[in-house]
Order: structure tokens, then C-alpha cells, then sequence
């Protein structure tokens, strides 16, 4: 048998962050200049953002992204108040920290086994889920 050469994907698109300090009084800035932000601790009164904050939102904007494409294979128009509303939180257990993520989506006027199907589709698409369902590279 020969050995298979596998292909990797190409990159369309590559995010480039600059991050001095911690979670707690750090801040992060692109390569670009579109993003500038502070960090603060989870239920700080310091001004800034967390993490699971930025991957709740930059997860659940790629998901909804992910289900446009599904209703459009299916030509079907989304509604304009589509939400996908997402959680994730930071737990310890006996593996140490991790990440306990939960996503919801709301999709007016769509059947709710139709909703079901299409986010299950998405979730296959989206590189967010994708990413954070398998081991980091």
C-alpha cells in the first residue's frame, strides 16, 4: 500500500493578536488595528473584556454564519432576528480548568425540527465547532 499525502487546508484568512499580560489586567491588540482591548477578571469592576466573552461571541457569530449558509443550500430566506446566544464558561474539575460551552438559537418563524436540523448541519461547518471539538494544533 502507498502512502497517502495529506492536503492541507488553505488559508484564507489569518487573525494575528498581540497579547501582553494575563486575564486579569492584560490587553490584546491585531496586526491590523481593528482590535484594541483590555482584559479584566470575570465579576471585576476593572473596564474590559475576558476570554470566554470573546469566544462566546466570535463562536456564536461564526455558527450564525454557518446556519446562513445551511438556509441558503436550502434556499430559504433566515429571518433578519436570527440569534444565536452562546455560554461559555470557565469550571475546574478533576482535569483542571476547562471550558463548559452552551449555545442556543432562535430562529422565528422556522419549524423547530427544521431549526434543529439546520444547527446540526451548521455545527459541521463552522469552523469554530469544528476547531473546538478536536485537539489544538
Amino acid at each position: 500500500m502507498g502512502t497517502q499525502v495529506s492536503n492541507p487546508p488553505t488559508e484564507i484568512y489569518t487573525a494575528r493578536t498581540e497579547t501582553i499580560g494575563g486575564r486579569e489586567s492584560g490587553v490584546s491588540r491585531s496586526s491590523d488595528g481593528s482590535l484594541d482591548i483590555r482584559f479584566s477578571a470575570p465579576g471585576s469592576t476593572r473596564i474590559g473584556t475576558n476570554p470566554e466573552q470573546l469566544l462566546a461571541a466570535g463562536w456564536s457569530a461564526s455558527l450564525a454564519s454557518a446556519i446562513a449558509l445551511v438556509a441558503q443550500k436550502n434556499t430559504v430566506v433566515l429571518p433578519s432576528d436570527l440569534k444565536v446566544f452562546a455560554e461559555v464558561a470557565i469550571a475546574y474539575g478533576i482535569d483542571g480548568y476547562v471550558l463548559v460551552a452552551r449555545m442556543s438559537i432562535s430562529m422565528p418563524g422556522i419549524e423547530a425540527d427544521m431549526t434543529s436540523l439546520w444547527v446540526d448541519e451548521a455545527r459541521h461547518i463552522c469552523p469554530f465547532s469544528k476547531a473546538l471539538s478536536q485537539p489544538l494544533t
